[in-house]
């Protein structure tokens, strides 16, 4: 990734530092992807961090002390420095011993040459404790560069489980309205019910015709019976009174043929 590069030094100084434990910070540094950390990761980073700060802060204590002890020699040499002028002047008028000017000596000496050491381990302490400092931040940083991506990746993922819900939805409603409208045009029942009545429907016209048929006959029969009957019967409608008479008497009517004569 982008930042193991960058992460280097960091990582040595854990190593250095922290033996086995940096061992784990420095893999877990190295391999850090917010894109794909799980909250174990998260859970390490911020494990590290606490442990990082709890050496900074010792180391700080530490880094005191070694400041302090170094003021305090050199306190202690310039003192004796300024007393050695002194210490000549009681040697020779015997105020003091030769034996303990020697003993005063030699702590003077010593002090001297314990000096250089108590710098080197005050610039020590000082950068271990800026090293820890260096990871700390570093360490800081990239939890907070975690956290962030975490958090835009939960709003990303909610982001996509709401549109997921919505189109689910839409899906399901869409599905409803084609069961739906399946029914109101597409009803099985419905068909079925429709094919029925048109086979009944062609059914009764077919026994209409067969029964049309069969009836024919039967109208015919009664047709030239209605002829036969108003041959023999003819109708008293068309009947003229003077027929009428003749009929009612008895005698021959002549009407046929006056009839004709005043046509003719």
């Amino acid at each position: 990734m982008s930042n193991s590069n960058g992460w280097g030094l960091t990582a040595r100084l854990i190593s250095k530092h922290f033996g086995a434990l940096g061992d784990r910070v420095s893999e877990a540094i190295a391999n850090f992807d917010p894109e794909t950390a799980t909250e174990a990761d998260r859970d390490r980073l911020a494990d590290s961090l606490r442990a990082t700060a709890q050496k900074l802060a010792a180391a700080r204590g530490a880094f005191d002390k070694e400041a302090a002890d170094v003021v305090k020699l050199r306190q202690l040499i310039a003192t004796d420095e300024q007393a050695a002028g002194t210490l000549a002047d009681r040697l020779a008028s015997g105020k003091i011993s030769e034996a303990t000017i020697t003993l005063f000596c030699d702590e003077l000496e010593a002090n001297k040459q314990r000096l250089p050491q108590e710098l080197q381990e005050e610039a020590d302490a000082r950068q271990y404790m800026d090293e820890l400092q260096t990871i700390v931040d570093a360490l800081s940083k990239q939890l907070a560069e975690f956290d962030s991506m975490a958090k835009k990746a939960m709003q990303a993922l909610a982001s996509a489980r709401a549109q997921q819900d919505l189109q689910e939805l839409r899906a399901e409603r869409q599905a409803q309205l084609a069961g739906l409208s399946g029914m109101r045009g597409n009803s099985s029942a419905l068909n079925a019910l429709t094919r029925r009545a048109q086979s009944i429907s062609d059914e009764a016209a077919g026994l209409k015709i067969v029964t049309d048929i069969g009836q024919r006959p039967y109208e015919q029969a009664a047709e030239l019976e209605a002829i036969r009957k108003s041959v023999s019967q003819p109708g008293l409608g068309s009947e003229s009174a003077l027929a009428r008479l003749q009929r009612l008497s008895g005698q021959p009517s002549a009407a046929p043929a006056a009839l004709e004569m005043s046509k003719s």
